[in-house]
């Protein structure tokens, strides 16, 4: 048995002793930037977008227009000998006019894809000269790119996201299918004794004659041991793009299970010519079988998998979508503390290195497309375009489970339902192992646009857009006695929440129209709304909306203008509301303990409710010292202490329980109560204002 291995070993050593010889470069300093409506310029540096300030404080009053960029480089010298260059945009809003030495390069048409050009014929005969890129972006709602419009989410201007300038050698893996890697791994039959992968490796000749190559596909293991080889001869001819294929098995692999251990192999591709490694990509393996079973749920690898659920947008107060890897790590960081365990990353493709982190942190991944809010009839082809961009640029991350198709697009409903049907059809030739869901806003399972995907997803905002926030219970169980066998994922629920805004005086609706957006209603509609979800298998997976608080551009509510503020966590990413520690009670396996109402420091009843989440038992809490009588809530980390008496002035509320490990939480709150007066007084405008309670 020493023998193969040690003739593996030799192998992989030869094929590691020569450098690859692709190379990538950020393109990212000495950019001009100006508006076209101005005429100075200004040096920037990418990611940038012209609509971080604009876009975020006026609501209806930014600029959606064209930005103009221009730089001036040189070729590294390592570039400059025999090599294909190219320029990759991970992203641009949202639609690019590129040129080089003032020659077209490509148009790209959507604002949240990666895209290429070879921009090779089109530098100077002297390598060693000086060139010249133009981009021109343009950020103008367009009927015939989604989305189509700003009203759900603005679509910042710019080259927010990162551009790197890449070289090749004249035979490589291929850089100009979408965009992607140019490798593709599949895997089948994924159990804990056995797993088969292929992998599919398009090569690409720019020479004029025939190129003897060697093709090595090898699977290691995270320690960086070699698991599978193989190595293929060929012959590449120059005729257009060839697809090569390597199957393995592997048995008794590490499979990706999760939060709970995301296990990576690396896949890494090397093509090899006289002897020499010109070419090598790498890419990650999480071996994984996602199921999802009506009316029970999803199993990651045969096991149960809770889908604790948050989305995401991407833009952040002061910087629009223009973000480095510290932010998306900071927000992976915080959807990581609330304990969540997949993401639906809303509306529209985001960061490939997102998706390499949710990678190996184990999140399962909702990616989708931005078809979202109307309905033009004139998108279907860049609606065909951008899926296929996200799937295949987005192909080998094992934390995707499924494509979205569309959110919230309706009439006309035969149009909208035919190209829902056309968009599930692409996304199952391209990609047959994953599901696709497309997301209603209405309730019912009848409406026309409907059923055109694998997954039924549905937006429901009970006590918030529509009747009461109990009446989620009823809308479930109505669905499941009448459509038992659809799978059916809650794709959107919550509460707008201003956490200036406080008050004791809520009910169970409200008026979204509102200037006055209290953070304890929001509360209280996921304490309740979380309380149906968790006891209704027939909900496979839910996302709440929304991770963070996030730009509206065309908006006014809520005393914010621009601002959508379901978020569990401040648009600065600097303050957690109620509801954050609410989750991550009901969700994070951290020992919480957490006082609620801790921003309603002025209290406008003598008598009145101590609200408490703990997930390490029934906490002891006192009031001014005494101990209070507590109730369960709606889950069993709800703790409630109903009508307990203030007294005027100060009043101190403490709470204390002891974790697995003995360790002793503590927390206090101060609140300060002045007359029931002033309670009743409000508690009549604040009827008056939003029409009752």
């Amino acid at each position: 048995m020493k023998r193969p291995i040690l003739l593996l070993s030799l192998l992989l050593g030869a094929a590691f002793s020569v450098h690859a010889q692709r190379i990538e470069t950020p393109f990212n300093d000495g950019w001009q930037f100006r508006r076209a409506i101005d005429t100075i310029s200004q040096n920037v540096t990418l990611p940038h977008t012209w609509n971080a300030e604009d876009m975020q404080v006026r609501a209806g009053d930014f600029y959606a227009g064209e930005g103009i960029y221009t730089k001036t480089f040189m070729l590294p010298e390592a570039m400059r000998s025999g090599k294909r260059i190219f320029l990759r945009f991970e992203g641009v809003g949202q639609v690019a006019e590129v040129s080089v030495n003032g020659q077209f390069a490509g148009r790209h048409m959507g604002g949240y894809s990666a895209f290429v050009f070879d921009i090779t014929p089109l530098l100077r005969e002297d390598r060693s000269e000086a060139n010249m890129v133009v981009v021109k972006a343009d950020n103008a709602a367009r009927k015939e790119v989604i989305p189509v419009n700003h009203s759900l989410f603005g679509v910042y201007g710019g080259i927010y996201r990162p551009v790197w300038l890449v070289a090749t050698d004249s035979v490589s893996v291929a850089t100009t299918d979408h965009a992607s890697s140019g490798v593709y791994i599949t895997q089948r039959n994924v159990t804990d004794t056995a797993a088969e992968a292929r992998v599919r490796v398009l090569l690409d000749n720019a020479t004029l004659q025939p190129a003897d190559l060697t093709l090595v596909n090898t699977v290691y293991d995270r320690s960086g041991h070699a698991v599978a080889l193989e190595t293929k001869p060929l012959r590449l001819s120059p005729q257009g793009v060839r697809e090569y294929i390597s199957d393995f098995r592997l048995t008794n692999p590490h499979l990706w299970q999760g939060r709970e251990d995301p296990y990576l192999y690396r896949v890494e591709t090397l093509v090899q010519r006289y002897g020499r490694t010109v070419d090598s990509i790498v890419n990650p393996l999480g071996l994984r079988h996602v199921e999802l079973r009506a009316g029970e749920g999803c199993y990651l690898n045969g096991k149960k998998y809770p889908m604790y659920g948050v989305c995401r947008h991407q833009d952040r107060w002061g910087l629009g979508s223009a973000l480095t890897n510290r932010e998306h790590d900071e927000d992976l960081a915080l959807i990581m503390e609330v304990g969540a365990t997949t993401v639906r990353l809303a509306h529209y493709q985001q960061s490939d290195y997102f998706y390499s982190k949710c990678d190996s942190l184990g999140l399962l991944v909702w990616a989708e497309i931005p078809f979202v809010n109307q309905v033009t009839t004139y998108e279907a082809d860049n609606a065909k375009s951008q899926l296929s961009e996200l799937i295949l640029q987005s192909f080998n991350h094992p934390s995707i489970y499924i494509w979205g198709l569309h959110n919230e697009v309706y009439k006309p409903h035969r149009y909208t339902a035919a190209l829902t049907a056309e968009l599930h059809r692409l996304a199952k030739r391209l990609d047959p192992d994953r599901y696709t869901v497309s997301v209603n806003g209405y309730g019912h399972m009848e409406h026309p646009v409907n059923l055109n995907a694998e997954v039924q997803g549905m937006n429901r905002y009970f006590g918030w857009y529509e009747g009461r926030i109990g009446d989620m219970q009823r809308w479930v169980d109505g669905l499941a006695a009448k459509y038992p066998e659809t799978i059916l994922m809650l794709s959107e629920y919550g509460a707008e929440a201003n956490t200036a805004h406080q008050t004791e005086l809520i009910g169970d609706t409200y008026n979204y129209n509102s200037q006055f957006y209290p953070e304890t209603y929001a509360t209280k509609t996921h304490e309740i709304h979380w309380g149906i979800i968790s006891r209704s298998p027939y909900i496979v997976a839910s996302y709440l909306w929304n991770m963070f608080d996030f730009a509206v551009p065309m908006w006014d509510r809520g005393g914010v203008p621009a601002r959508n503020m379901k978020g569990l966590v401040t648009f600065d990413r600097k303050l957690k509301k109620d509801v954050f520690y609410w989750y991550k009670a009901n969700w994070s396996k951290e020992p919480v303990l957490y006082l609620a109402q801790r921003r309603l420091t002025e209290r406008e009843r003598g008598v009145t409710s101590v609200t408490v989440y703990s997930n390490v038992g029934e906490p002891s809490v006192r009031l001014n010292g005494r101990k209070l009588t507590l109730r369960q809530g709606t889950t069993a980390v709800h703790f409630v202490a109903d009508s307990v008496w203030l007294k005027r002035g100060r009043n101190i509320v403490t709470a204390t329980a002891k974790d697995g490990a003995g360790n002793v939480l503590t927390d206090r709150i101060e609140w300060l109560y002045a007359s029931d007066k002033a309670g009743a007084a409000q508690e009549f405008e604040m009827k008056k204002e939003h029409g009752g309670f």
